[in-house]
């Protein structure tokens, strides 16, 4: 019992201390609305204040200035609101109606509330309900992260913060990846417990906002967070686990919601210098955010002006040649020209050696020879030519207004813009092909025959013939004259009215416009320019189809000048456009009807939106002739929407509380009009004051998404094709497995993609069951369970299984042996996706997107917080830990389940366990903290063994001038840690981009400077 004793000792001892010092705080707090007054008060004096904000909705405060923190203060704070302070048996204040005051009716405070001690300080709206409620916990687990974490823990952008969260499982493509880098340049990504970005919704201050307007992976569509203000954020409320039935579609994995500034004091300049110890990627950043108050009109007005730098691959060690490459034959100069002799099956080397192109590539252009002897020109240098860390540069703006026109009815807008310029490079991995921005192989759009397409008779040498090139910084004048150019232009505005009717009755009635369009340009090369640069005329075809030309292969080996490679090159522009409507009617009551236990609340909410988008795409990359490289696709379409939810929250007990949402959503599109019901049931049990036992169950879904639906014709060309059918015709008993083995029966396809407008909607169950226990203020502990199921899923049919399929159906049987129905449903549609020519040759597959697949994740999540005030200062230690028990996958009905946590999946890599630990310490005018994030072992590229987990450690320090002028130094990546080595990714940079890079360490210098207000927190 001693030790006990002496830390109550401490603990009241520090109390005491505390009280002391906040008594001796002189106020500063401006007149304005209650609500924020109040807050003002709480965080200045510490006092813990507890009311009911729909309350205090039209209340204003006559604020205070230099007075100290005390009980006269806060009654001269609420002088002339229709409010006074009262304390009640647990010590806490609460702020009431005052008796007989007009100005506010009396209130109905529930049953409970008497009989147990309030431990929370104020009101707030939570993401997961629409009601206003004095709890920071509810039945599900939320994550709450604010403004100051984000600046303790040295994360400086947005995708860095959600990248850290322990929830946030999935592999997401990188900065470096090279499809996401083609396919939606300079947009990043969020995907809760691994389930697709696509699963994850991102709202900003509780609306939804447009899409990024290109699909990824040309298939799904998802929400850029690159380009959110990290500046004028207030805090990120993240709830993991389906919403759909208070939030509707897309949340099946969990919501993001994204809280800017609303009330601000004085104005705030900050500005921030970044650079790596390394060398490149300088940044600047300047942030400024200000308000003002006349009568009753108030806004909050917030500027971010950013200028990141690009970083290259030449400028990290550990990726800056092919010989960073882990496996041998990865180590071989990169291609930059070579002549390939079809009839001899080898190639041709330059006379001279390569010597022409010796200063090209700074100079590391050499005659090389490729693992199987032959010989070209490369240089271990060209791989390294692009970004790891993308260019961006551009201003956001951000307003929130309010112009009270009664104590019961306000108007508001909150309006959000920016611009922004995102520039990159990237390449291909491979050593032996040739990027479409950044080089050139023969290219003839007469034929779609992969042969035919890419060889030419050379009449000078008498052969068929393959020419490939890689274009050279210096040819091009420059490595940045060839990167890819996006322009991002968002806005979203929301408008609306809200008040109060009745005794108890919130109402809100709200238009909501967020559109995003941009502006993409893709470097290419022109195909009949550069035909012609290195080949001359065509001189026409031969018998078997082939173009004919009378080429020098000495000119392929000699350098351009700039003059001449402007000649064949091109910018592809792109002109894509999202834009999401939304009209909705939301209501609440903390008073619906009262239960011997209290009062039950209740929300409704009335939607109706309308979605688009559209490519716009360069008409030229719609075509085979006109670039070299892929032929894109187009897509475009519009939906409509309306839904009805409503929420309960029922006091069934004095310690139990229950709630109960229910939501049907339809949407209008091409003629159908699919339609969901969801529900969500939660279930909060306090046994004890310090210990919520919490429960909740889910149901959701997803419509599909618009490009699954609306895209057009995409096209991919298909070097190695198996024919199933002809090999199986000529080897009676052969399996497919030996078909595709053999390559005897391979083929080249040209395969179509396109959407599908009779796509079904993603279903999915949700549950979760734990405690948060909090045995003080300065310490709580809180352990959930989940489980996900999702049904339904959409995903793009297999080409090799369609020619599998097919196969089948024209015989009969399946490779065991099993009878196959020719006219059943399948074998219809497989025959007709196979288009075979008048010869019985496979030339294309028509593929698409179908409801097939189920996925499965379940794991525990645990977050703690402790707080221990000292002598030598406040320490705060928070942590974040994610376990994930299972994560499960069947691709296709009758496939064997797959582990997607095994070593041997090789569809992505997902970590089992994802954590994060923070170190806070504050006295005076002095702070510090070190942040630490932790990532699982995951499977390395071979699927065979695990790459080791790591930890990354960030770490800042900060310096109060004065109270009002503060510097502040954050260094990321404190160790300097590089990706942890893989002897098995031999494809650059040889190492798993989804997780790692190799910025290396960065550094930023911020000095924040406020401008009237109070004290700098």
């Amino acid at each position: 019992m001693k030790p006990l004793r002496v830390l109550l000792l401490s603990l009241a001892c520090s109390a005491a201390l505390a009280a002391q010092a906040q008594t001796a705080t002189r106020l500063d707090i401006p007149a304005g609305d209650l609500a924020t007054a109040l807050d003002a008060y709480a965080r200045q004096t510490g006092t813990q204040l507890v009311y009911r904000a729909d309350q205090l909705k039209g209340a204003r405060s006559k604020g205070l200035r230099g007075q100290a923190g005390s009980a006269q203060a806060l009654d001269a704070l609420l002088e002339g609101s229709g409010f006074t302070a009262r304390r009640d048996a647990s010590g806490a204040v609460l702020i009431v109606p005052a008796a007989n005051t007009p100005a506010a009716p009396p209130a109905r405070r529930p049953a409970a509330q008497a009989e147990t001690p309030v431990t929370n300080l104020e009101a707030v709206q939570v993401t997961g309900s629409r009601i206003p409620r004095a709890q920071v916990e509810g039945p599900a687990p939320i994550t709450i992260v604010t403004a100051e974490q984000i600046q303790a823990s040295g994360l400086t952008t947005v995708p860095e913060v959600l990248r850290s969260l322990s929830q946030n499982s999935g592999s997401v493509q990188g900065q470096q990846n090279t499809t996401s880098a083609q396919s939606t340049p300079g947009a990043q990504a969020v995907d809760l417990r691994g389930l697709g970005p696509n699963h994850t919704l991102v709202l900003v201050n509780g609306r939804r906002i447009a899409d990024f307007p290109l699909p990824l992976n040309s298939r799904s569509n998802f929400t850029d967070i690159g380009n959110i203000p990290l500046g004028m954020i207030e805090r990120i409320e993240i709830l993991t686990g389906s919403a759909s039935a208070v939030y509707g579609s897309d949340a099946m994995a969990g919501v993001i919601n994204f809280i800017l500034k609303k009330s601000v004091d004085g104005t705030t300049i900050d500005y921030r210098y970044g650079g790596t110890s390394e060398g490149g990627g300088e940044s600047h950043d300047l942030t400024l955010t200000t308000g003002f108050e006349r009568g009753d009109f108030s806004a909050v007005l917030g500027l971010e002006l950013i200028d990141q730098r690009p970083l290259w691959g030449t400028q990290r060690k550990v990726q800056d040649s092919t010989l960073d490459a882990p496996i041998p034959r990865r180590r071989l100069p990169r291609l930059i020209a070579q002549v390939y002799d079809w009839d001899d099956d080898a190639n041709l080397a330059p006379p001279d050696g390569c010597q022409a192109m010796a200063g090209l590539n700074q100079g590391t252009t050499v005659l090389a020879y490729d693992r199987y002897g032959e010989p070209y020109c490369g240089s271990e240098r060209a791989i390294a030519y692009r970004t790891i860390r993308n260019q961006r540069t551009g201003v956001s703006a951000y307003g929130s207004f309010e112009y009270r026109m009664s104590g019961d009815l306000s108007w508001f807008a909150d309006v959000q813009a920016a611009r922004q310029t995102v520039k990159l490079l990237t390449g291909t991995n491979g050593n032996d092909v040739v990027s479409d921005n950044m080089g050139w192989e023969f290219h003839d759009p007469a034929s779609t025959d992969n042969y035919r397409n890419k060889m030419f008779f050379n009449q000078a040498t008498g052969h068929y013939e393959i020419w490939s090139r890689q274009f050279t910084p210096e040819e091009m004048g420059g490595l940045r004259n060839r990167m890819n150019t996006t322009t991002q232009k968002t806005l979203a505005i929301t408008t609306g009215f809200k008040g109060m009717f009745g005794r108890d009755w919130n109402w809100e009635a709200a238009y909501n416009h967020s559109q995003y369009a941009a502006d993409v340009a893709m470097p290419r090369i022109k195909a009949a320019a550069a035909n012609a640069l290195f080949l001359g005329p065509r001189l026409g075809y031969d018998a078997d189809g082939y173009a004919i030309y009378d080429a020098d292969p000495a000119r392929l080996f000699k350098p351009l000048t700039e003059a001449e490679f402007a000649s064949i090159a091109a910018m592809s522009v792109f002109r894509p456009k999202a834009d999401n409507d939304n009209l909705s009617l939301t209501m609440d009551t903390p008073a619906l009807f009262t239960l011997p236990a209290g009062d039950a609340g209740f929300a409704g909410a009335l939607e109706f939106g309308r979605q688009s988008y559209r490519i716009n795409p360069d008409p030229l990359a719609l075509t085979d002739d006109a670039y070299v490289g892929p032929r894109y696709g187009d897509g475009r379409g519009s939906r409509n929407h309306w839904s009805a939810a409503a929420e309960l929250r029922l006091p069934l007990l004095p310690s139990v509380q229950g709630s109960l949402a229910g939501r049907y959503d339809q949407y209008r599109y091409g003629g159908r009009q699919p339609g969901k019901f969801t529900y969500s049931l939660g279930l909060e049990w306090r046994p004890l004051d310090t210990l919520l036992v919490r429960g909740s169950y889910g149901t959701g879904f997803r419509t599909p998404d618009m490009h699954y639906l609306f895209a057009g014709n995409d096209y991919y060309r298909t070097r190695y094709a198996t024919d199933y059918y002809q090999c199986r015709v000529d080897n009676p008993g052969a399996s497919n497995a030996w078909c595709y083995d053999d390559g005897s029966y391979d083929i080249s396809t040209f395969d179509v993609y396109a959407g599908n407008i009779a796509l079904d909607a993603e279903t999915s169950r949700s549950a979760t069951f734990g405690f948060v226990w909090s045995p003080s203020h300065d310490f709580d502990l809180a352990i959930d369970y989940y489980a996900i199921r999702v049904q339904n899923q959409v995903e793009a049919q297999d080409r090799d299984l369609l020619r599998q399929t097919e196969a089948n159906c024209r015989l009969g049987q399946t490779d065991t042996g099993t009878p196959v129905d020719i006219n059943s449903p399948t074998c219809v549609d497989a025959i007709a996706r196979v288009i075979r020519d008048s010869n019985g040759d496979i030339t294309s597959v028509h593929f698409g997107p179908i409801n097939i697949a189920r996925e499965q994740t379940s794991g525990i999540d645990v977050t703690a917080n402790y707080r221990l005030q000292t002598t030598a200062g406040d320490f705060r230690f928070t942590g974040n830990y994610n376990w994930t028990r299972r994560h499960t996958r069947q691709q296709y009905p009758g496939d064997p389940t797959e582990d997607m946590l095994a070593v041997t999946f090789s569809d992505t890599t997902l970590p089992r366990a994802k954590g994060n630990l923070g170190i806070n310490w504050d006295r005076g005018a002095w702070g510090a903290s070190l942040f630490g994030t932790y990532l699982g072992r995951i499977a390395n590229y071979a699927n065979d063994a695990w790459t080791h987990a790591t930890w990354r450690f960030n770490a800042g320090a900060r310096y109060d001038i004065n109270d009002h002028l503060r510097l502040a130094l954050t260094v990321d990546n404190l160790f300097n840690q590089m990706p942890p080595k893989d002897p098995t990714w031999g494809n650059y940079p040889y190492y798993d981009t989804s997780w790692f890079d190799s910025i290396g360490r960065s550094f930023f210098l911020q000095l924040t400077w406020k401008l009237g207000g109070k004290p700098l927190q």
